[in-house]
């Protein structure tokens, strides 16, 4: 059997930490899914109460099958689930990853959690697993997580109409946005001084 390309890993900075997602987070998740009722937002992913379990398991089955990595968002001072992320898409020939799958309680949107979080998966990617290309997609409807991507420097690198379902059953055109590797340490910086600036 060939080593996954993501190996399990704990990620830790500015309070926040990644952990990889087990079923041990359910409760945890849902808290955070309660925190503002992300299920009925029609652009987004996040699992209905009851869904969570399921939401849990289908993670670690793609994550056995070396398609996707998901991790739990804790804050570290209080021992809280935030939210979700993961690595999709992952593909070790061409030394690629996806970042999405991402959602978090509505109280700490806006907050330097998302910052935080794109810091430790992006430099996780590039500068731990040596990807030459990090990728997102979002719903062309979804402006505000189109424009979050926009902000960590991303590219902008087209739009794929008629590409999935929302859970209205609405078909969805997807925006897919990248950075290569030499964009990097530019987008690095902007992180950093974003999280470090004053308040």
């Amino acid at each position: 059997m060939t080593q996954a390309f993501v190996q399990p890993v704990t990620l830790v900075e500015n309070g926040v930490q990644l952990e990889p997602l087990g079923l041990e987070h359910e409760e945890g998740l849902k808290a955070a899914a309660a925190d503002g009722e992300l299920w009925t937002l029609r652009v987004t992913s996040v699992p209905e109460p009851e869904q969570t379990r399921t939401y849990i398991e289908t993670a670690l089955k793609m994550r056995a099958e070396g398609s996707r990595f998901a991790f739990v968002v804790r804050d570290l001072a209080s021992g809280r689930i935030l939210g979700t992320t993961s690595y999709h898409d992952i593909l070790p020939a061409v030394q690629r990853v996806e970042i999405g799958y991402t959602w978090y309680a509505q109280s700490v949107q806006r907050t330097h959690v998302n910052t935080t979080c794109k810091l430790l998966m992006l430099r996780h990617a590039f500068e731990t697993l040596g990807c030459r290309v990090v990728g997102w997609r979002t719903d062309n409807f979804n402006f505000a997580s189109q424009r979050a991507i926009e902000r960590l420097g991303a590219k902008k690198d087209g739009v794929i109409r008629g590409q999935a379902l929302r859970r209205d059953g609405t078909i969805r055109d997807t925006v897919m946005y990248s950075m290569a590797a030499g964009e990097w340490p530019e987008a690095k910086a902007q992180l950093l001084y974003l999280l470090n600036r004053p308040r």
